[in-house]
């Protein structure tokens, strides 16, 4: 298992459908630390596998390592699903394969999602605030979405982070 660099756009991997896992499948422990080991080794709160080039339906979430942020600690998923929605907001969001800009779009304030852990237990998560955003972004990698795609006006809603 290793730190995996992430992909940056506009690498055409972070447009791409992504496959459902089996915890079964050994490859999944393998995409589990190598995203754990990446998550770690970055500045972020959670990363899909397409992020660092498995093209697979993983996630890892843990707002705690934002400061002020809790929610449910470090989350792993596998094949997640979004059930509900409710309380739409205009957020300011980045993303570590877009490092240089941050973008306000339209999102759920609270969300239910459910998916499996690594070792293949069923569990759905109520999230809301931060925590529900960050699900929300991680879930569209898996759809090959990025923030960029969820922005009305690259003119009024597109910002250079500065450095």
């Amino acid at each position: 298992m290793a730190i995996r660099p992430i992909l940056l756009y506009p690498h055409p991997g972070l447009k791409s459908q992504n496959a459902p896992v089996s915890p079964d499948d050994a490859l999944v422990q393998i995409v589990v630390q190598d995203l754990l080991d990446s998550l770690a080794a970055s500045p972020g709160v959670a990363l899909a596998a397409p992020q660092i080039g498995h093209r697979v339906r993983i996630i890892a979430v843990d707002v705690s390592r934002k400061q002020g942020e809790q929610g449910h600690g470090l989350v792993v998923l596998l094949n997640p699903v979004i059930l509900v929605q409710e309380g739409q907001k205009v957020v300011r969001e980045g993303c570590l394969s877009v490092p240089d800009y941050t973008g306000n779009v339209l999102r759920y304030q609270e969300v239910v999602v459910e998916g499996l852990t690594p070792d293949g237990r069923a569990t759905t998560i109520t999230a809301s605030g931060f925590e529900a955003l960050a699900f929300q972004h991680e879930v569209d990698h898996l759809q090959g979405t990025l923030f960029l795609d969820r922005i009305q006006s690259l003119s009024t809603d597109l910002f250079r982070r500065k450095r």
